[in-house]
């Protein structure tokens, strides 16, 4: 994939906000995919007690799952730990790993938040809209929201709230083990990212994108 610069990565929390502030208007909520041929899963790990972010991109033919090409990337970590900021951790590796590959994806699922985020603007929404390319956050753990008990079926979903707002959903993707945390990243509907979860999940809690990209991140 060809990558375009744009921005400069912040080394503060102030200059990562106002990053945040200005790139989530662009951030666009409604389906303007193409038919999906190619999805993608990307994750980062951290070496040598984290000063060095490796970061892994997996694309896999779709709707099949099977993995058509994977690349990692590593660089120096030069953001902190901080909820709510991940993307600035992350992404500089991410996008060095997509540089590598030669399938562009049609689609990328982010294991992180999209807008289930204090500022609408999760690392989905970042590598969506740095990429101009339809993106979901799936996540395993809550970052803020409220939800209703989600009943105990593959499929059952509860909407995600935040002051008044719906950011998401919490997903059952397998009966009888927890849900995941989706959420709108760049150029898809709620309803359609629940669709292409559940489609990319036959077997496990994750879909195969996250466990194929983790796998690479961190062995």
């Amino acid at each position: 994939m060809k990558i375009y610069q744009r921005h400069p990565w912040p080394l503060t929390l102030e200059e990562a906000i106002a990053i945040q502030e200005q790139l989530r208007i662009e951030v666009i909520t409604e389906d303007r995919l193409e038919p999906v041929q190619y999805v993608a899963g990307v994750d980062g790990g951290f070496e040598e007690s984290g000063t060095i972010t490796r970061a892994a991109v997996a694309v896999l033919g779709f709707p099949d799952l099977q993995l058509q090409e994977q690349a990692i990337a590593r660089r120096s970590t030069t953001f902190p730990y901080v909820p709510g900021y991940l993307s600035f951790r992350e992404i500089p590796a991410v996008l060095d790993a997509l540089e590598k590959i030669n399938i562009t994806p049609d689609l990328i699922l982010c294991d992180g938040q999209g807008i289930a985020h204090p500022r609408r603007f999760g690392i989905a929404c970042h590598l969506g809209v740095l990429l101009d390319v339809p993106t979901i956050g799936v996540a395993k753990s809550l970052l803020i929201g409220k939800y209703a008990d989600v009943p105990d079926e593959r499929g059952a979903w509860q909407p995600l709230l935040h002051r008044g707002e719906t950011i998401g959903a919490v997903l059952r993707t397998r009966t009888g083990v927890k849900p995941v945390y989706v959420s709108s990243g760049h150029r898809v509907s709620l309803t359609t990212a629940i669709d292409y979860v559940l489609r990319c999940t036959p077997k496990y809690r994750l879909p195969e994108t996250t466990r194929w990209a983790d796998k690479l991140a961190s062995s």
